[in-house]
């Protein structure tokens, strides 16, 4: 039998605790807020994302889902903005695609 691995939300809350949002909501599923933006944040931890909710989302999984549910979002195209941020076992994150810059 394989390792379960767990959503790496405790990593999501403290990456954007870290990057002075307010972080609101339990479990993988939660909000973070700075300023006016609101966004949407899930911690997965495969190519299976939830597409409802916000006009702003961030995906966060283990580094080697990132690029995989990267394809995923592509593939689905959502109607919102999106990144994904892949994390590392100890703790070092990537944001490895962001929405364009307006």
């Amino acid at each position: 039998m394989g390792t379960i691995r767990t959503p790496p939300d405790e990593q999501a809350r403290s990456i954007f605790d870290g990057l002075g949002y307010e972080v609101a909501g339990t479990g993988a599923e939660f909000s973070a807020r700075r300023d006016w933006k609101e966004v949407h944040v899930s911690a997965v931890t495969d190519t299976s994302v939830p597409l409802e909710g916000g006009r702003y989302r961030c995906f966060v999984t283990w580094s080697e889902h990132s690029e995989a549910l990267q394809e995923t979002l592509r593939r689905e195209d959502p109607g919102f903005e999106w990144a994904v941020i892949g994390v590392s076992e100890d703790g070092d994150y990537e944001v490895t695609r962001a929405p364009p810059v307006s």
